[in-house]
């Protein structure tokens, strides 16, 4: 469920105020994530690195309170709960589009995620969830990327992360993630909470 706030009566008023009418609010940052562990629970468990990482993503983002607000057609508003939007190839040779709910089990979240993204896959119809705000993600698997700047509709205010191919060393597996946010959301201290909370799932990502 969403409801309109005040933004006056938020910690975003002032970023609001400077942004909202920006012609390019959107702000993109890339750091460089140590993915070794969710290398290896993916290689142990047989569950997909990507499921895995948008999971992560999701538990790391649910920890942040600006990640509930959402700046739209010029107003502010606030989620009860949250999705990542997950994009997968369908029979068609187009793109589809999923919302999974996030969840702090994980076994669920897998489920979730594999029924979804199997019948977005065979249907070709979207599975959207207008009452949560969504965490966008994008996989360019296709080859190694250092970064990826994704364009700003003004449509679309939405957190997005985006990545491609992880990088295989001797020891360790590496993966650049480009991190985009509507600065009226939220600040470059929050952003980098965001990121550091994110290494830190992924570090501790164990299977019960």
């Amino acid at each position: 469920m969403k409801q309109e706030i005040d933004p006056k009566d938020t910690n975003r008023a002032i970023a609001f105020e400077l942004w909202t009418k920006s012609s390019m609010p959107m702000v993109t940052i890339t750091k460089t994530f140590d993915v070794t562990r969710l290398r290896k629970v993916s290689r142990r468990s047989g569950m997909k690195f990507n499921m895995l990482l948008c999971w992560c993503i999701g538990r790391a983002a649910s920890r942040i309170e600006e990640f509930y607000m959402l700046p739209q057609d010029g107003k502010l508003y606030k989620y009860d709960r949250m999705a990542v939007n997950v994009i997968v190839n369908n029979i068609k040779g187009g793109l589809s589009f999923c919302d999974v709910a996030v969840c702090d089990d994980l076994e669920t979240f897998n489920d979730n995620y594999l029924r979804l993204t199997e019948t977005i896959s065979q249907t070709c119809q979207d599975i959207l969830d207008e009452e949560a705000v969504i965490v966008g993600t994008s996989a360019v698997t296709g080859t190694e990327l250092d970064c990826i700047v994704n364009q700003y509709s003004g449509i679309f205010n939405n957190p997005f992360l985006s990545w491609a191919r992880y990088r295989k060393g001797w020891f360790r597996t590496t993966l650049p993630i480009s991190f985009q946010f509507h600065h009226a959301q939220m600040d470059g201290c929050q952003a980098a909470r965001f990121l550091e909370e994110l290494q830190k799932i992924i570090n501790r990502l164990h299977l019960s």
